[in-house]
């Protein structure tokens, strides 16, 4: 059984009709497939076998509790690149012994709480950051275990916004640097090396790029073991892209085959840390035609949802699938379906061919990642609503926000 699927006419997910969960819920909402969640996970994590690894799911991909807890009670472990999401995954069940910290800018503050909550590692992304951490760890009494986040200057030949690992971007360190960092950090008294860490960035679609940042980063792990610094992981970060539309995708399998093969009898745990992979197919944004507005040049369907719901298309041009939650037999046409935000860059899709009345519901696709994580409340709109979908149940995990909940928190001056 796919996640979302036609029966009798009506897309689904699952067993429960859309069209329900607009009626319950109302619109825009986030739908999500536990099962589709799971079985993205168990695939990915199957494919190392008996090898000694760690799955680390990005948690900034999708933040929600529910599927935080989903993915805990799958066993996997977590990554966090601030405080406020360490303690999301501690309040959906995770655990801190299997998180890793990365981001290039963790405050004292986080440093410190990381520290007593018993994580697993931070990734350091330069030089003051860990003396910083160093000093914090001291302050605690405690040794701040620690893996170097080394740039390996190696293209991942995705969007410019969502490439990390080319020596112009801001994170990690030189590569040219590392050595002389890893010594560094060895000679710390609070800090414990534990392992070495890259992430070249997300959507990548061939598997060359990830071979060649893995090659690089096994040239330093040798390095490090003849100058007597013996790690215990390597954490190779995530990016396995997915299909939106037409794009080629690295089945984890042949991933971890190329994975293995190069890492080879060497006595590493292998970590990884996909997001979008498996969170990204197993969600949809459901969205209801408000009006059809029909032009010389252009017809635009306005909904529910705007890019303060969805921001990847305005922010990367990125394409997502659009379905008609039940297909009408009247004739199509090309739609630009935008939404109600005062931005011309507002536009969930651009000439789609549907046929469409007002009232339709509309299911964006692929919205699993990368889209509520990233959501605002631009134009005081509030914040969609979140349904986790299991069999034939649809659970409400975050309600729909209130106009009086945007500004609950402010106050007049007096």
């Amino acid at each position: 059984m796919t996640a979302f699927d036609y029966r009798d006419g009506e897309l689904a997910a699952e067993e429960v009709p859309l069209a329900e969960i607009a009626a319950r819920f109302g619109t825009p909402c986030f739908v999500y497939s536990r099962a589709a969640i799971e079985s993205a996970f168990r695939r990915f994590d199957s494919a190392f076998g008996i090898r000694d690894h760690l799955v680390c799911y990005a948690v900034k991909a999708n933040a929600n509790l529910a599927v935080l807890n989903i993915l805990a009670r799958l066993g996997s472990g977590f990554d966090v690149v601030s405080g406020g999401e360490l303690l999301r995954v501690i309040a959906a069940g995770g655990d801190a012994a299997k998180v890793v910290f990365s981001g290039v800018g963790k405050s004292e503050a986080e440093m410190r709480q990381a520290l007593e909550r018993g994580i697993r590692c931070f990734n350091v992304e330069s030089a003051s950051e860990l003396d910083r951490l160093d000093a914090v760890a001291g302050r605690v009494g405690m040794r701040a275990p620690v893996s170097l986040r080394v740039n390996p200057d190696v293209d991942a030949k995705t969007h410019p916004y969502i490439s990390t690992g080319l020596r112009e971007n801001k994170f990690g360190i030189a590569f040219d640097d590392a050595l002389a960092l890893y010594r560094h950090a060895a000679s710390r008294s609070h800090i414990s090396v534990r392992g070495i860490d890259l992430h070249i960035g997300s959507q990548i679609e061939g598997l060359a790029p990830h071979v060649e940042s893995a090659q690089k980063a096994l040239v330093l792990v040798d390095r490090l073991a003849a100058d007597g610094i013996r790690l215990e992981h390597i954490d190779f970060g995530g990016g396995l892209g997915i299909r939106y539309r037409d794009e080629e995708t690295v089945d984890p399998y042949e991933y971890a085959f190329a994975i293995l093969r190069l890492v080879g009898n060497r006595p590493l745990q292998l970590i990884f840390e996909p997001g979008r992979f498996l969170v990204g197919n197993a969600g949809l944004l459901l969205t209801r035609v408000e009006y059809l507005k029909r032009g010389t040049e252009r017809n635009f369907a306005i909904v529910d949802a705007a890019m303060n719901d969805l921001l990847r298309p305005a922010l990367y041009d990125a394409w997502h699938g659009v379905c008609a939650v039940r297909a009408r037999p009247t004739p199509s046409r090309l739609w630009q379906i935008v939404g109600p935000v005062c931005e011309s860059a507002d536009f969930l899709a651009r000439d789609r061919d549907l046929a469409l009345e007002e009232g339709d519901l509309l299911a964006i696709l692929s919205a699993g990642a990368y889209a509520m994580s990233m959501s605002s409340n631009y134009n005081s709109r509030p914040r969609a609503a979140e349904v986790v979908v299991d069999g034939k149940s649809a659970h409400l995990v975050r309600h729909r926000e209130t106009p009086e909940e945007l500004f609950e928190r402010e106050s007049l001056l007096p």
